[in-house]
């Protein structure tokens, strides 16, 4: 079983920057994928980006690469999402979720509650 939390969200002006943190108290978390999704009011959960076990894999959406960076510090059992650039289209509740499986689909093994992220203009 893997438990994640995430945290780091909050209210931030178009052009600024968030970190978000994903914390897993699983022991195996280092083995398995991690991805985050993001859900805007009224659409459907979108792929943000993913990161395989090791670090040395990662994939962006189109609409964030360049903006995002995802990373993961497997000693600490967390991974990261540095938002830069932000804009207002951004604005979601972001969530990560862990699969043994590198995917772009939501269908994810276990997922976290999630963390708003808004952006203003």
């Amino acid at each position: 079983q893997v438990q994640l939390v995430e945290s780091g969200g909050g209210l931030v002006q178009a052009g600024g920057s968030l970190r978000l943190s994903c914390a897993s108290s699983g022991r195996t978390f280092s083995s398995y994928v991690v991805g985050w999704f993001r859900q805007a009011a009224g659409k459907e959960r979108e792929f943000v980006a993913a990161i395989s076990p090791s670090g040395g894999v990662t994939q962006y959406s189109d609409s964030v690469k360049g903006r995002f960076t995802i990373s993961r510090d497997n000693a600490k059992n967390r991974v990261y999402l540095q938002m830069n650039s932000l804009k207002p289209e951004d604005t979601a509740v972001y969530y990560c979720a862990a699969d043994r499986i590198f995917r772009t689909r939501d269908l994810y093994d276990y997922w976290g509650q999630g963390t708003q992220v808004t952006v203003s203009s």
